[in-house]
C-alpha cells in the first residue's frame, strides 16, 4: 500500500488581507489623535490576523503530509499453496500439512524488560548437549517405528493427525502415541494458530480433543505470530492449555527470533525453520544467551549429507539450539513427510555431548 499525503492548498485570505494588500495608515493630522488611535488599532488588527491564518494554514497541510496511509500486515514467508493438504482419512500415502515458516516481522522491537522464562517441566538438555525431535507428520507405522527405536530416543514427537486432531479418534495413531510415550518421548499435538488469526475457542477445542483422544503431553502451536501486539494471545491459548493437561510442554513455531516477551510463554520456541543454505546465513540475536537450550528448538531440511556435521556444529556454536531436527528433504515439496535418509548418523551426531 502506498503511502500519500493529501494536497493542501493556502486558505484565502479575507478581501484586503493578502500579503500584499496595502494597509490603509491614517497620518493626516487634522484626523486627530483619536483617528489616529483608530487607525493603529486597525493595522495591528489586520496584521495579527494575517499570521493567524498563515499559521494555521501551515499547521493544516504539514499535518496532512506527515501522516501515512495505514501499513498493511507483513506477508508470510510460505503460501497455502505451498502446504499439501491431507485427506480427511490419513492413509499410507497420505501427504500431511507441514507447519510452514515465518519470517515477517518476527523481530520485532524487543520488550524493554522481558519476564523470565518459565521452568520447563518436558525435556530439558543439559548444558553443551542436544536433543533430536521428529514432526511426525506422516502415517507410516514404520517411519513412526524408527523414531520411537532410535537410541537415544527423541526427546519430543510432533502429532500431526490432519492438520489437527481430526474429527474423529483414528486408534492407528492413538498406538502409535502411546509406543512413543512408552519410549520416553513427549508427543505434542499439533494445532495452527494461523499467526493468531484463528479464533482461540477453536484453537481450545483442538486441545481437548487432542488430550481426549490421544493423551498427548501437550501442545505445538504453529504459524506463532511473534509480534508484541499478539502476545495476549498466546498467553490466553497457554493458560488453558496448562489447565487442560497438567504439566503441559508448549512448543511456539515463529520460524524465526520473536520478540524476546514471548520466552516466558512457552518452554520452547522453533526459531528457525528453514534450508541449510538459509541457516548459514542466519542472525542470531545477543538475547538468546540468557536461555539454556532447552528453549530453542531449529528445523534445517534441505541439508546435503555433507552437510550433515556441519549443520550440528553451527546449531550449537552459534545457534545454542537444545532441539534440532535435520532432513535431505526439500522444502518446495513436504520435509515432514518422512524420516531422513541419514537418520541414524544425524541421531548419533545429535545426541553425542
Amino acid at each position: 500500500m502506498r503511502r500519500f499525503a493529501e494536497s493542501c492548498n493556502p486558505l484565502p485570505l479575507p478581501a484586503g488581507m493578502g500579503h500584499d494588500a496595502p494597509v490603509d495608515v491614517v497620518t493626516s493630522r487634522h484626523s486627530g489623535d483619536r483617528g489616529a488611535k483608530r487607525a493603529r488599532r486597525r493595522i495591528r488588527l489586520r496584521v495579527s490576523a494575517i499570521v493567524l491564518l498563515t499559521a494555521v494554514t501551515a499547521a493544516a497541510c504539514g499535518s496532512a503530509a506527515a501522516k501515512p496511509d495505514a501499513l498493511p500486515r507483513a506477508s508470510r514467508a510460505a503460501s497455502a499453496s505451498a502446504t499439501p493438504s491431507r485427506p480427511a482419512t490419513p492413509s499410507p500415502s497420505a501427504t500431511p500439512k507441514r507447519h510452514r515458516r515465518h519470517k515477517a516481522a518476527a523481530a520485532a522491537s524487543p520488550s524493554a524488560k522481558a519476564a523470565a522464562p518459565p521452568k520447563p517441566t518436558g525435556p530439558v538438555v543439559a548444558a553443551g548437549c542436544q536433543d533430536t525431535f521428529v514432526p511426525a507428520y506422516f502415517y507410516a507405522s514404520s517411519d513412526w517405528a524408527q523414531a520411537i527405536g532410535t537410541r537415544p530416543a527423541p526427546g519430543v514427537m510432533l502429532l500431526n493427525v490432519d492438520s489437527g486432531p481430526g474429527t474423529a479418534p483414528l486408534s492407528h495413531f492413538q498406538t502409535l502415541t502411546r509406543q512413543a510415550q512408552a519410549a520416553g518421548i513427549t508427543v505434542l499435538g499439533y494445532s495452527s494458530t494461523e499467526y493468531a488469526a484463528k479464533s482461540i475457542a477453536a484453537v481450545e477445542a483442538e486441545v481437548r480433543d487432542y488430550k481426549a483422544w490421544y493423551g498427548i503431553n501437550g501442545i505445538f502451536l504453529d504459524l506463532t505470530q511473534g509480534t508484541s501486539g499478539a502476545l495476549s494471545y498466546y498467553q490466553q491459548l497457554a493458560s488453558y492449555i496448562r489447565g487442560v493437561i497438567p504439566g503441559a510442554v508448549i512448543w511456539l513455531n515463529v520460524g524465526a527470533y520473536p520478540d524476546q516477551s514471548f520466552m516466558s510463554v512457552a518452554n520452547t520456541v522453533m526459531v528457525f525453520e528453514g534450508s541449510y543454505a538459509s541457516y548459514v546465513a542466519d542472525q542470531v540475536p545477543g538475547w538468546v544467551s540468557q536461555y539454556s537450550p532447552s528453549h530453542f528448538a531449529n528445523v534445517i531440511y534441505q541439508t546435503p549429507p555433507s552437510d550433515l556435521v556441519s549443520a550440528v556444529n553451527l546449531s550449537r556454536s552459534r545457534s545454542r539450539a537444545g532441539f534440532l531436527f535435520v532432513t535431505d528433504l526439500s522444502g518446495s515439496g513436504n520435509p515432514y513427510g518422512a524420516m531422513p535418509s541419514y537418520w541414524s548418523q544425524e541421531a548419533a551426531a545429535i545426541g553425542h555431548c
